[in-house]
């Protein structure tokens, strides 16, 4: 999960939107392409600049330029989630500079498909790959319709806990909401110091857990946009864990902080709900409580049901300016759906695909650091499991910028959340209004 800069993530918005009415349709005649010329076009080889932060590229690229050596990749880091977003929109207004391929995060995707930077990947059948994808991250490449990207990784939520700290103070795994509010209590009344979890407010953990709760506060019907934090899904969460906060059983430190991981070691910070990407974070994080952790189902908001959500996760794109669509998406086709997949796997990454997370030799790994446990079945029936129907903004990159500016003051002050999330419904409608859109 990555905490962005509010400037460079409004100075985003602002060119992403901008951008918008100057997008053109046209297609360059040597960049389109379709299925049949994809094998062509990477026997013959040629040039792609891929811009991604993500690690396991590196050996993935690899991998594709030893299959087809007539292909050179140059992979550039153009910088972490919203930085290369900023240098994105940067490069197509100079319109030069821009790569074939970019990493673009879920959340991110409807906003670059509303600028038209993206291109609509029809052209290669793409949509016949929806089985080989999980429902979650399958959805989150689509906008109005389109599929513009491929899913590279998924995060499919689990709750991680300290076995040490459950079992000294007699906790059970809580496998509802209101079982956790009450292990929350029961913890921090036996050891004033030790915290269920951390929380300072972020606004991907927020609507992954009212994706949980069957919340669907954003609806979007081409340039007509509904905000709507009133529905019981929202309702669900604020119920829960504004008796969290109220109560102050949610440690006020920072994810990703030292104090962060000296919790995470420590034993003071005792759970984790997020995404199936966080085990190798434990292992360079909190290296000493290696056995002390395991995952379980994340708790549920009613009992005896199964739905989970997505928290995090990116996908790969085709810029809609590449001269080399075909070739481009043959790396696509590689990375996110072919060879490349086991490769990434293979370096830590969790998948998107459903030929891996039904894989036995993927559901079988065991996690040392987890006692030996086979945490990778956990997050793969999680994957199955993930609420279907989510949507978000064509603007949410700005929208996560003015969350601690709306929400987040029920962490710092009287405010609470139901009134933060009616104030973040009201600035992003004003946005949304300004820049054109039809709010409501």
């Amino acid at each position: 999960m990555l905490r962005l800069s509010r400037r460079l993530a409004i100075a985003a918005a602002a060119a992403l939107l901008a951008l918008t009415a100057c997008g053109s349709d046209d297609k360059a005649a040597s960049g389109s392409g379709s299925a049949t010329d994809v094998p062509a076009a990477l026997a013959k080889g040629g040039n792609l600049t891929v811009w991604a932060w993500e690690p396991t590229l590196k050996q993935v690229v690899a991998k594709f330029q030893e299959k087809y050596p007539n292909v050179k990749v140059n992979l550039v880091n153009a910088g972490t989630g919203n930085d290369q977003y900023t240098a994105l929109q940067n490069a197509i207004a100079a319109g030069k500079g821009i790569p074939d391929v970019a990493q673009i995060e879920y959340y991110a995707v409807p906003q670059f498909a509303l600028g038209k930077s993206v291109a609509d990947l029809a052209g290669f059948s793409a949509d016949g790959l929806q089985a080989d994808f999980t429902p979650g991250p399958w959805a989150s490449v689509h906008s109005g319709g389109k599929l513009y990207g491929l899913p590279m990784d998924s995060g499919p939520m689990a709750l991680f806990y300290n076995k040490k700290v459950f079992d000294k103070y007699a906790i059970k795994v809580p496998a509802t909401w209101a079982e956790y509010l009450d292990a929350a209590r029961k913890l921090h009344k036996a050891d004033p110091k030790a915290y269920i979890s951390n929380d300072t407010g972020d606004a991907g953990f927020t609507t992954s857990l009212i994706w949980q709760a069957g919340g669907k506060p954003y609806q979007v019907d081409g340039t007509n946009v509904t905000i709507d934090f009133s529905d019981p899904g929202a309702a669900a969460f604020t119920t829960v864990w504004q008796q969290l906060l109220d109560e102050k059983l949610l440690a006020p430190i920072k994810s990703w902080s030292d104090q962060w991981y000296q919790g995470i070691g420590g034993g003071t910070i005792a759970t984790l709900a997020t995404g199936a990407w966080m085990p190798a974070n434990f292992v360079t994080g909190a290296p000493g409580a290696s056995g002390q952790w395991r995952v379980a189902d994340l708790p549920q908001w009613q009992a005896g049901a199964a739905a989970s959500a997505e928290n995090g996760g990116s996908s790969l794109a085709i810029m809609e300016k590449s001269q080399a669509k075909a070739l481009a998406y043959g790396f696509l086709k590689f990375a996110n759906d072919g060879d490349g997949v086991q490769i990434r796997v293979d370096n830590g990454a969790f998948p998107a695909t459903t030929a891996q997370l039904k894989s036995p030799a993927f559901l079988g790994t065991e996690f040392k650091y987890f006692g030996g446990q086979k945490a990778n079945e956990i997050f793969a029936k999680s994957a199955q499991e993930v609420v279907s129907g989510w949507t978000y903004l064509p603007f949410q990159v700005y929208a996560n910028s003015i969350f601690n500016d709306t929400v987040g003051k029920a962490y710092v002050s009287s405010t609470t959340l139901t009134e933060g999330l009616k104030a973040w419904q009201e600035q992003s409608a004003k946005y949304g209004t300004e820049q054109g859109f039809t709010v409501k």
